[in-house]
């Protein structure tokens, strides 16, 4: 039972875990048919009363909730309590369009802090940490997550913020910081800068991570590993639901615990939206149960997962698993009639030890308007001409492999490509919209 930040909710027996969610449910659609126009339209519109909802598979009774709803009631159409309850408020990072609002009440926050400390707990956080969060702190809901967990675990908070990497590491050094946050591909960023400044990473202290924010592949978390010689756990979140804390994998690393005392999931067919069998691959749907300033019920993520049908994991946790996010669906790139994600190019990327941490996808037209795949990676070192053109070719027939035809593959020079904002940008669209 290692690493346990809340023994009692973390381990409570399913049946137990069953009757809070039932409770909670009520509540909270309770709340929002009260007070939201949104969910009332809705509620009329489907000829539901809240006395609709006595079990949980009568969750499916709810109408579902898409980002786009969020926006259309941007910023402030969702919430369920006025303002004045409300002591902070965070944005999505806006990646895809307009930025989704969330309005937190002091509980809201406590709630945020709990999930959180739970997960850098997992990842085993302790009070004689030093906790470097090398996240912009803001609007966007990381650094804030991260700061609150770590801080009610006991760690000793380093706030370091965003960017500035050779300060990040030479903070690193200097405090002796054992524990690090953030965003995997920025880890790996971190990874490169070091060895240009000539920084040994296994000479810091640093011995875990928890990074989230962006899908990673079971190669770019080896990798990772092995750069740093730490310990490496995923963490899993939105903004919608509190930001991160939804759910992180245990020492067992297969699979996220997703904390169901304060989350109801569905995995769901994104076209048919029936629920998928067990252990069959879906879109994540998620109702908040224990929400007070914005409750959400059967949120689409967009989030592509499966659940693992299993009763209690070896670490001891009750608490439904489900496996790393294989990409969202609207990431799924469709060429030349092929369904393609980028983690799928990710994993052949990451298993060739001459590739570096950065690397993206663009998509254009040709002069017959056929679509090209060309894939630009970062080599770990300079390359000979020749090492070049040999290794292209290598990561070529990996892809293909994986996707089915072959696409253009160049490889760049460390940090040949430009970095932008705190996620990766992993796929760069150049066709021309009819």
């Amino acid at each position: 039972m290692d690493h346990i930040f809340n023994k009692k909710m973390e381990t409570l027996p399913r049946k137990k875990i069953r009757e809070l969610q039932v409770k909670r449910l009520r509540e909270t659609v309770h709340l929002v048919y009260e007070n939201v126009p949104f969910y009332q339209r809705k509620f009329k519109e489907l000829k539901i009363t809240p006395d609709d909802i006595k079990t949980l598979d009568d969750v499916r009774k709810l109408p579902f909730t898409t980002k786009n709803d969020l926006r259309d009631n941007s910023p402030f159409g969702m919430m369920a309590t006025s303002l004045k309850n409300c002591t902070e408020l965070h944005a999505s990072s806006g990646t895809t369009g307009i930025p989704v609002t969330v309005c937190y009440t002091p509980n809201d926050i406590e709630v945020w802090a709990e999930v959180m400390a739970r997960c850098l707990s997992m990842s085993g956080l302790t009070k004689k940490d030093v906790f470097q969060n090398p996240i912009p702190y803001g609007t966007f809901t990381g650094a804030f997550g991260f700061h609150y967990g770590a801080q009610r675990v006991g760690a000793m908070v380093v706030p370091s913020g965003m960017g500035q990497s050779e300060r990040q590491l030479k903070l690193m050094e200097y405090y002796g910081a054992t524990f690090i946050s953030g965003v995997a591909s920025y880890a790996m960023r971190l990874s490169q800068v070091a060895q240009d400044i000539g920084i040994d990473l296994k000479k810091l202290k640093v011995r875990n991570g928890l990074f989230g924010a962006e899908m990673f592949t079971p190669g770019l978390k080896k990798r990772i590993m092995d750069a740093w010689d730490m310990d490496v756990h995923d963490i899993y979140g939105l903004t919608e639901m509190c930001g991160p804390g939804v759910s992180t994998d245990c020492d067992q690393h297969d699979g996220l615990h997703l904390w169901e005392d304060h989350f109801l999931i569905e995995i769901l067919d994104p076209i048919t939206l029936e629920p998928v069998e067990p252990e069959e691959e879906g879109e994540i749907v998620l109702t908040t149960i224990t929400k007070e300033g914005m409750p959400l019920l059967r949120y689409r993520t967009r989030d592509i997962a499966k659940i693992y049908d299993q009763e209690v994991c070896e670490c001891g946790r009750t608490h439904v698993k489900h496996t790393t996010i294989k990409g969202r669906s609207d990431d799924m790139i469709i060429i030349r009639g092929t369904n393609i994600y980028p983690g799928q190019i990710e994993s052949v990327l990451m298993k060739n030890p001459s590739v570096g941490g950065n690397w993206r996808m663009v998509l254009s037209t040709d002069e017959n308007g056929v679509d090209q795949l060309t894939v630009e990676v970062e080599s770990k070192e300079h390359l000979s001409q020749i090492e070049s053109k040999d290794l292209e070719k290598t990561l070529q027939a990996g892809i293909k492999s994986v996707i089915v035809f072959t696409p253009g593959v160049t490889v760049l020079p460390p940090n040949g490509i430009p970095q932008a904002g705190l996620k990766a940008k992993r796929v760069v669209d150049e066709r021309k919209k009819e």
